[in-house]
């Protein structure tokens, strides 16, 4: 099979054994589940999604008509701050509009009500099992969600007017979490809030429930979904995951350009870059699985040293894009193939074009087999990003 190197390559039939479990989840919980933008956004891949679900997140004016124009449903919108200039876009582009902050709400939620938008707050339970500080929105100073003190106080003061204003709740506290962590959150989700649920027409759960890695319980999620129900019939229940949608769907195809030693160590220097293709690998920071290698921790190293053994190195000149270390089967040669497992969700929309290094080409590979390729990048996408 023909495709271009570097390549993004998604694969149709992983992509929809994703859905065919989420589908399948709404179904059976009586929940809708939304993609959230912020984790997969390749439009061209639309009507494959929308053979599965209906609607869409976003986090911007640009990924709310992402979802009007291209998805074809209005968005679920929320934003850290919403300005005077974009609001009214956004509104003509949302079905639900959720505010960070109290002072957003009482600023904007009345232009989103005349156009018909439910209108909701993002509340912040205090309590999060993330580990990456970098990922946890409820860490102690957080930016995100209205506090249960603050809140009481906001309506007690006007207890009609700004309680029957707000149709939900949007609660974001996971990354990439189990179910078992998503029902002991909901514990403190209820012990916080639930006060104010009988007021309420929806709540968001929000993203990172992986329910599509293999060890993720689905069971548990259903049954704590079926429970949350029984306790609150009237709630229309949301999430938004991200990474589970186009989790193991595809990988970053790319290739060794040059092998460099310094002190006994190799680094295969690719025609690809941690910082600009794969920048989560260094943000969060995990290794992902190169097809062919194994793994070698560091900590393996002292006493022996494997043969065949390499970093891998982006082809940036920031001193830190690298990664290592792996064990091949077989000394690598310059024109070599490397292909890095599960790169589609986060990655593709958070890559950037840092030194003016050519973004990897982006495609499909059909149930036929076919490949399909949604987009090459040139020297025009890096220059007119500049002024």
């Amino acid at each position: 099979m023909n495709y271009p190197n570097p390549c993004y390559i998604i694969e149709e039939s992983l992509l929809r054994r994703n859905l065919a479990l989420i589908r399948s989840v709404c179904e059976r919980a009586d929940v809708e589940i939304i993609l959230a933008f912020k984790a997969f956004a390749l439009w061209k891949s639309f009507p494959i999604f929308r053979e599965y679900i209906g609607h869409t997140t976003a986090s911007s004016l640009f990924e709310a008509r992402l979802a009007w124009e291209d998805f074809g449903s209005k968005a679920h919108t929320y934003s850290p701050a919403y300005t005077d200039e974009e609001f009214d876009e956004i509104v003509r582009c949302s079905s639900h509009i959720t505010f960070n902050s109290l002072s957003q709400f009482e600023r904007f939620h009345k232009r989103a009500e005349a156009a018909g938008v439910s209108c909701g707050l993002r509340v912040n339970p205090e309590y999060s099992e993330i580990e990456t500080e970098l990922y946890n929105p409820c860490a102690p100073g957080s930016r995100f969600g209205v506090l249960a003190e603050d809140l009481e106080n906001f309506i007690t003061a006007q207890p009609h007017n700004r309680s029957t204003a707000i149709k939900g709740f949007h609660i974001h506290c996971l990354c990439e979490n189990g179910s078992d962590t998503f029902a002991r959150t909901l514990e403190h989700i209820e012990q916080k809030f639930s006060r104010w649920f009988p007021q309420l027409e929806w709540i968001n759960f929000g993203g990172g429930h992986l329910m599509t890695r293999k060890d993720y319980d689905v069971e548990l999620l259903i049954q704590t979904l079926q429970d949350f129900h029984k306790r609150w019939p009237h709630l229309r229940v949301i999430m938004e995951p991200g990474s589970a949608f186009a989790w193991q769907t595809g990988t970053l195809r790319s290739r060794v350009v040059d092998i460099v030693e310094n002190h006994g160590t190799k680094t295969a220097i690719l025609n690809v870059s941690f910082t600009c293709h794969m920048p989560d690998c260094l943000e969060m920071p995990y290794w992902p699985a190169v097809r062919g290698a194994k793994t070698i921790e560091p900590d393996d190293l002292t006493s022996s040293h494997p043969q065949n053994l390499y970093r891998l190195g982006g082809n940036s000149c920031l001193s830190g894009d690298f990664m290592g270390y792996w064990q091949f089967d077989h000394e690598l040669q310059v024109g070599e193939e490397i292909i890095f497992e599960d790169m589609i969700h986060y990655t593709t929309v958070k890559t950037n074009m840092f030194n003016g290094i050519g973004h990897p080409a982006i495609g499909m590979i059909h149930l036929d087999g076919t490949f399909e390729l949604y987009r090459q990048y040139g020297y025009e996408d890096y220059r007119d990003r500049m002024c």
